[in-house]
């Protein structure tokens, strides 16, 4: 037998969605193991305002900018404090007016902190109309905003699904 000292992983599906306005939803009661030990679990949630910060760099999550696409990881510490991710900033065609535009090249997801065990991610592009969109504080359905559903996962996926 393998022995798997450092698996970070979630075992039970939570249910993650994206609330009303910034905020996100979950059905579910979290479980899994960061670096191999069981995390506290975090409980259901109901429109819980996402973090502000990028659990990675410490910082405001930058802006995304017009004809713009990026990746949110959202998950938790191993003692249940919500966090979230922001990967990178990618271009995408030029779309019309509130319509965003088609992939180029998909955004990567970010490199995420020893302490982060993911519920899932979405992808999130903007419109030549939209205002500039921020992780944390903007509408995931802001005018000239396309956020895409949660793709729920234990554990990422070699890279974001576009399609």
């Amino acid at each position: 037998m393998r022995n798997l000292p450092s698996l970070t992983m979630g075992t039970i599906k939570t249910g993650l969605i994206k609330g009303t306005t910034s905020t996100y939803t979950t059905t579910v009661t979290s479980a899994g193991m960061i670096n191999g030990k069981y995390v506290t679990g975090l409980t259901a949630q109901t429109n819980v305002a996402t973090p502000t910060t990028d659990a990675t760099t410490g910082v405001a999550f930058p802006a995304l900018g017009v004809n713009k696409a990026t990746v949110i990881v959202i998950g938790q510490k191993a003692d249940s404090t919500i966090q979230m991710c922001q990967g990178s900033i990618e271009s995408t065609q030029v779309g019309v007016t509130t319509t965003v535009g088609d992939f180029i090249r998909a955004p990567q997801f970010p490199s995420l902190p020893d302490d982060f065990l993911p519920f899932g991610y979405a992808l999130v592009r903007t419109a030549p109309d939209a205002a500039s969109w921020i992780a944390g504080t903007g509408e995931w359905a802001a005018s000239g905003v396309t956020t895409s559903q949660f793709v729920q996962c234990g554990v990422l996926p070699d890279r974001p699904q576009v399609s």
